[in-house]
């Protein structure tokens, strides 16, 4: 209303033909409406700049300037805007999320050089044996049938070989250790997908490096480099599954639910979908992973008795060939012909591998198990990864649609309360 008067009063004044008496009304007027003009502020939102200039525009075009009202409503807008944006990682904290990155990456090289490596091994320790235990076999037949102390000589010292060798390739079982690098060639690129992800998607923060460096020594733990004094049991006591990832805690679910998306009432969850995953763990244990723990148990079995078997016949063949004598000459020819199959199927078979693909196949259910079960028992949830986001993660991993999931955890709950058992496995991809 100030600057209507003033405006009403200017234009009267301009108009006047009595200039001492309206000069001094104006000359009073304009010391009253302006006011220093206050430095301007870097507005955040668009509409509140184009706001500022228009009343600019209008303070300009009216010869007044319209200043601190505005310029506290402004700052207070831009107050209010300030808690909406999103933390920013720091730098050290990238930065070493990139040193993990590039660690991971020569992880990779290494376990995939050394598979090739190792599968090498197996072929070519395979092919040595095979041709040294039949050479030595055709050469103590020969001598069955001509007597001659050379080629009992020979193939006494072939088959001492093939002990030798057979002995270190049922101690080491190359085409285990070679699948032992596969999987952990595979792992490692999977992490190193997450933490490309991390960068590009989210806002990592300090522990998520600890978090990232935890997985990364358990899978150097889970798949070692070496041979000698590292190299993991090939024939232990109990089959086991084999387990590459840090204990999974509720702290661990904590910081994936906070990474996904933003946080609804529930966020995601419900009575009937932890229904759900309760039943997809049952199935999981008492389906997936028994079937592949007995599988394994049974390879395992075969592949003692493979790995006793052939250097056992090799040194009978040896004794046989070495002693001379009709029937000790044919007890070293069946013994060397056997040998030759038993190495076929233990390692031309890749019993080994076998092995080591039904551990790893047990160790990924049980790594379902556990982190279903963990996220299940926060009861916070907030704090749970979202539960759409959840489900769908488990159905992917398990080769399923999401009607073909809740189809699954339904068989569950009524096979449970028939007393009956559910006629198909958790998993459509193994």
């Amino acid at each position: 209303m100030a600057a209507l008067q003033a405006s009403s009063l200017l234009v009267s004044s301009s108009s006047s033909s009595s200039s001492s008496s309206c000069c001094s009304s104006k000359r009073t007027i304009t010391a009253l409406i302006q006011v220093p003009k206050p430095s301007k502020l870097r507005l955040a939102d668009p509409s509140t700049v184009m706001t500022k200039k228009l009343v600019e525009d209008l303070s300009t075009r009216n010869s007044y300037v319209f200043a601190e009202p505005l310029q506290m409503d402004v700052a207070q807008e831009d107050r209010a805007l300030e808690p909406r944006l999103s933390p920013t990682p720091s730098i050290e904290t990238i930065t070493k999320l990139y040193a993990i990155l590039e660690a991971i990456e020569d992880r990779v090289e290494m376990h995939d050089n050394i598979g090739e490596q190792r599968d090498n091994w197996n072929k070519l320790l395979l092919n040595s044996v095979n041709m040294m235990t039949l050479t030595a076999t055709t050469m103590v037949a020969m001598a069955a049938a001509v007597p001659a102390p050379s080629l009992r000589a020979c193939s006494a010292l072939l088959f001492t070989a093939a002990t030798g060798m057979s002995l270190v390739m049922s101690k080491i079982q190359p085409s285990q250790l070679a699948e032992e690098q596969r999987n952990a060639t595979r792992l490692f690129k999977q992490l190193q997908s997450e933490i490309k992800s991390m960068l590009a998607l989210q806002s990592p923060s300090e522990s998520d490096v600890k978090e990232t460096m935890a997985k990364v020594l358990a899978l150097d733990s889970a798949y070692p480099l070496p041979l000698l004094g590292a190299m993991l049991e090939k024939f232990p006591a109990k089959f086991e599954p084999a387990t590459w990832w840090p204990r999974v805690s509720n702290n661990y679910c904590q910081s994936r639910g906070r990474k996904t998306v933003p946080h609804t009432e529930g966020n995601g969850w419900s009575e009937d979908l932890e229904v759900e995953m309760r039943a997809i763990v049952q199935i999981l244990k008492s389906k997936d992973k028994q079937d592949y723990l007995r599988l394994g148990n049974l390879a395992l079995k075969v592949n003692k008795i493979m790995a006793v078997s052939a250097p056992l016949l090799t040194g009978i063949a040896a004794a046989g060939s070495a002693f001379g004598g009709s029937t000790a000459t044919m007890v070293a020819a069946i013994a060397g012909a056997m040998v030759a199959i038993v190495n076929g199927f233990e390692h031309g078979g890749q019993v080994g591998m076998v092995v080591e693909m039904y551990r790893n196949c047990a160790g990924f259910f049980k790594l379902m198990e556990e982190t279903i079960e963990a996220t299940l028992e926060e009861q916070d949830y907030s704090k749970r990864e979202n539960g759409d986001m959840f489900e769908m993660k488990v159905a992917m991993k398990l080769g399923r649609s999401l009607s073909q999931l809740r189809d699954l955890a339904r068989k569950s709950m009524a096979s449970r309360v028939e007393g009956t058992e559910v006629d198909e496995f958790g998993s459509k991809l193994f």
